[in-house]
C-alpha cells in the first residue's frame, strides 16, 4: 500500500494564504477525490503534494517519509506523477511523442483511448480540450506511477469518455488523488475517499456514501440509495 498525506500544511502565495493547516490523506491503491469550488484549494494540494509549490509550514509526508524539502524532480523520479489542469501535454510534439515520452510503446495507451490512434500524427496543440485531456491521462498510464495526482481529468470529454477515464483510474495500482469540483457520477457508487475543502480548510473527510447522505441532507432531499 503507498500513502501520501499532507500534515498541518500552510501554502502562501505573497500576502495571501491559499492553505490554512489542511491536514488530509490518501492511499492506495484506490481513488481519493478532492472537491470544492474554484479558490477552495483543492489544485494547491495537489501542487502541495507534488512539490510544484512549497509549504509555509506543515509536512508532506509519503509511505512514512517526510518528503517536505524533496524537490518535484526527485518525487517525480521515485513514482509521483502530476497530471495539471492545464499546460499538462507538449503542445509541439505530436501525439505519439507525447506518449513515447512515457514509454517506447504506447500501445496499452491506445488500448486505452482508442481515438487516440487516428491522431498519432497531430502536434498535441492541435488537439481539442478532451482529446488533450485523454492524450495527458495516456501519459500517466504509461508512466506507472506509484501516486497519481491529477486535476479535474474527465474535463473536455464526452459522458462515456469521462466514465471510461475514471474506470482506468480506479483500476491502477497507484494511489490515486483528483480534483473535481463535484463528485464525478462514476464515482458515486464507488468506494473512495471524499476530502471536501472550502477556503482553503477541509470541511469534510470520509467515504462517497457518507458524503452523498451528507450532500442529501444539506440539500434537504431524501437519502440517495446505494
Amino acid at each position: 500500500m503507498t500513502t501520501v498525506s499532507l500534515r498541518h500544511a500552510r501554502v502562501r502565495f505573497g500576502p495571501l494564504e491559499a492553505l490554512h493547516g489542511v491536514t488530509l490523506a490518501a492511499a492506495g491503491p484506490g481513488v481519493t477525490v478532492l472537491l470544492g469550488r474554484n479558490g477552495s484549494g483543492r489544485t494547491t494540494v495537489l501542487r502541495a503534494l507534488a512539490g510544484v509549490v512549497p509549504l509555509a509550514a506543515g509536512t508532506v509526508v509519503w509511505d512514512g517519509v517526510d518528503v517536505t524539502r524533496t524537490p518535484a524532480y526527485e518525487r517525480a523520479r521515485r513514482g509521483m506523477c502530476l497530471v495539471p489542469e492545464r499546460r499538462a501535454v507538449f503542445g509541439s510534439l505530436t501525439v505519439r511523442e507525447n506518449l513515447e515520452l512515457a514509454s517506447p510503446s504506447p500501445d496499452p495507451a491506445l488500448d486505452a483511448y482508442p481515438a487516440l490512434v487516428p491522431l498519432l500524427a497531430r502536434r498535441a496543440a492541435t488537439l481539442s480540450g478532451g482529446e488533450q485531456r485523454m492524450l495527458a491521462l495516456s501519459r500517466a498510464l504509461l508512466s506507472r506511477a506509484r501516486v497519481v495526482l491529477v486535476d479535474e481529468p474527465a474535463q473536455g470529454m464526452s459522458p462515456a469518455v469521462a466514465a471510461r477515464t475514471y474506470e482506468l483510474l480506479a483500476g491502477l495500482d497507484a494511489c490515486v488523488v483528483v480534483a473535481e469540483q463535484r463528485l464525478p457520477p462514476a464515482l458515486r457508487k464507488r468506494a473512495a475517499v471524499v476530502h471536501e475543502l472550502r477556503r482553503g480548510t477541509v470541511v469534510f473527510s470520509g467515504e462517497t456514501s457518507e458524503y452523498r447522505r451528507r450532500s442529501a441532507a444539506r440539500a434537504g432531499g431524501s437519502t440517495p440509495s446505494a
